[in-house]
């Protein structure tokens, strides 16, 4: 039988060195965006990476990009706003959006957020794909939903990467991919497999970096 949404194997070698050029390359920050008419000109094929607090995200992108203070994780969940840019070689962005489904901001921040969100996944078409980061320890919540249905409205592919996998017991893997798999099940965006990574470890980080390189 074959597994829906299967774990991305890792790639051959033509890909992974592909991966790893593009990384070791130049990797700077651009900007950042508060409102749509400060986005940069639509000329770079992007992705993008969401998230909820604290699952990861910058730790991943540092762990890409193998520098380790490009993205900057906030102690206060919620406090970065902003939507970062960062050159990836002379050709791609990538895109860090603020993590979501945080409690602690004020009710306005939370809702201007939220429309700056839907105006750049809906209309950034140089936007090839979102990679959506899922906690390993406790997959898809209530909270990522919203993130999911949103990308699915807009057409953006996304693909989940499955975060912190070196955290997880073994006996407990199999059940959170079974509940990722079936949550994934309703949504049409979806890309049809899952990336395992570790940033603390390096696991699936030569994949992910594959997986960018050949988005064009």
């Amino acid at each position: 039988m074959t597994l829906t949404f299967p774990l991305a194997e890792a790639a051959d070698a033509h890909a992974a060195e592909a991966g790893r050029k593009l990384f070791a390359g130049p990797v700077d920050f651009f900007k950042g965006v508060v409102a749509m008419d400060g986005l940069p000109p639509a000329d770079r094929t992007e992705v993008c990476f969401a998230g909820r607090s604290n699952v990861g995200k910058s730790s991943l992108i540092n762990a890409l990009t193998g520098r380790n203070r490009l993205a900057r994780a906030s102690n206060t969940p919620g406090r970065t706003q902003e939507i970062n840019f960062f050159t990836l070689g002379e050709s791609r962005y990538i895109v860090d959006l603020p993590g979501y489904g945080y409690a602690e901001a004020p009710v306005a921040v939370v809702e201007k957020w939220q429309r700056l969100l839907k105006a750049y996944l809906a209309g950034r078409q140089t936007l090839r794909r979102a990679f959506v980061l899922i906690d390993a320890r406790h997959g898809i919540k209530t909270v990522d939903e919203d993130i999911l249905t949103l990308l699915d409205k807009s057409a953006v592919p996304f693909q989940v990467v499955l975060t912190k996998a070196d955290k997880v017991k073994a006996k407990d893997q199999d059940r959170v991919l079974a509940q990722v798999r079936s949550a994934l099940a309703s949504h049409p965006a979806a890309f049809p497999e899952m990336v395992l990574t570790s940033s603390e470890k390096g696991e699936g980080i030569a994949t992910l970096r594959a997986i960018i390189a050949g988005i064009v």
